[in-house]
């Protein structure tokens, strides 16, 4: 379970708990931002981004993480987020690892490739498929907890002290913070942060640039995880 009880039952058949994910926030970097029903070119341009990414195009995602190590050089938490001594690790998709296209794990290679040469251990794993959010209606999005039973991870044998979670977009992370509490569940001691290549403008009708780099948490918030900003 990725839950924990804070405070005790007081009394038989009365529960009086509150729940509390291994991992209460999860700090976490962008590059582009994709708005889903912006107005204006720009974000017709992020809907068109998002689809070469969900593509799984190599040829794109190597530009895009090629822009993510040029940025790096002049971004100082990005340069630190991907400092020598981290690895990889990227968050399988909906489907059961192995039965569908692994985006995060190409994007974590192409960021390896590019210039930051570190790691990638696919360790974390989906056991089974849930529903894809992008085609679910909000009601029925995975929640955090369905995330995380789903997940299964092992840890090499010589300890990660730094694990860089990859993925390729990120909303309201649930599928980030469940991936870093099913780690954390293994791996006490070790600094767990996380890297989307896209962060989603849900609300945003006008989008300025698509390459706004960001730098956030994301937190479990009343049974749920919430993106900051």
């Amino acid at each position: 379970m990725i839950l924990r009880c804070k405070q005790p039952i007081t009394a038989p058949g009365v529960v009086d708990v509150e729940w509390a994910p291994l991992i209460p926030s999860l700090r976490f970097s962008s590059l582009y931002v994709y708005s889903p029903r912006g107005l204006g070119w720009l974000a017709e341009g992020s809907r068109v981004m998002r689809s070469r990414v969900k593509a799984d195009d190599q040829l794109w995602l190597a530009q895009f993480a090629g822009d993510v190590y040029r940025r790096s050089l002049q971004d100082r938490e990005l340069a630190e987020l991907f400092a020598r001594g981290a690895a990889l690790v990227p968050v399988p998709g909906s489907a059961r690892t192995g039965e569908g296209p692994w985006i995060a794990l190409r994007l974590a290679v192409a960021l390896s490739e590019v210039g930051f040469a570190l790691p990638t251990w696919t360790g974390l794993q989906r056991r089974y498929a849930v529903i894809k959010s992008a085609t679910a209606a909000a009601a029925a999005r995975p929640t955090v907890q369905q995330h995380y039973d789903s997940f299964a991870a092992t840890l090499p044998l010589t300890p990660i002290p730094k694990i860089v979670l990859i993925d390729d977009i990120v909303t309201k992370g649930r599928t980030l913070l469940a991936a870093a509490a099913r780690l954390r569940s293994l791996s006490v001691h070790a600094d767990i942060r996380a890297f989307a290549l896209i962060r989603t403008l849900g609300r945003a009708q006008h989008l300025l640039h698509l390459a706004d780099p960001c730098h956030g948490v994301i937190r479990w918030a009343g049974g749920d995880a919430r993106r900051e900003p």
